[in-house]
């Protein structure tokens, strides 16, 4: 039993007054802010001009500073390239509006008409019709019936053709 009265007043080493006194340090009324948590200097000035509440930032002259200890950048001239992305031209029997691979003007095709497939199985249809005096060789005058072939007018470069078979 003596090793338990030690056991007993080794658990019980408070008194009453202990638990009923009030806390000594009052409760703070609201957690601390950010910057006093993370010990950022909210009075430490800007190094650029900030914007006040509802103003838009303007952008101009607002580069931020040079990291110290670090070479200030030295400018390098850029040379810059500019790359025309030309969607893929289908030509018909109308000019086209383009830029010319050739000569890299924007122009509208120059139109030429070559006696074709069609025009050589028109010519043979109205021959085996019956049209043998002279009048099998009308789709020769007929631009519908040709192919047509589309150039540049500044280069004369053949851009693309038309075949109608």
């Amino acid at each position: 039993m003596g090793a338990f009265s030690e056991q007993h007043n080794f658990f019980c080493c408070c008194t009453d007054t202990d638990t009923m006194s009030a806390p000594s340090a009052p409760f703070p009324s609201a957690p601390p802010s950010y910057e006093e948590s993370t010990g950022i200097n909210v009075s430490y000035p800007h190094p650029y001009p900030v914007p006040e509440y509802g103003q838009k930032p303007d952008c101009k002259g607002m580069n931020p500073p040079p990291y110290l200890g670090q070479p200030t950048p030295v400018n390098n001239p850029v040379t810059v390239q500019t790359v025309y992305v030309q969607h893929p031209v289908v030509f018909y029997d109308r000019p086209v509006q383009m830029c010319c691979p050739s000569c890299n003007h924007m122009i509208v095709t120059r139109l030429s008409y070559d006696s074709g497939a069609l025009t050589w199985l028109s010519c043979g249809g109205l021959f085996l019709l019956g049209c043998v005096g002279g009048c099998c060789l009308i789709p020769f005058c007929i631009d519908a019936l040709k192919d047509v072939d589309h150039t540049c007018p500044n280069c004369n470069a053949l851009l693309g053709s038309y075949k109608r078979l």
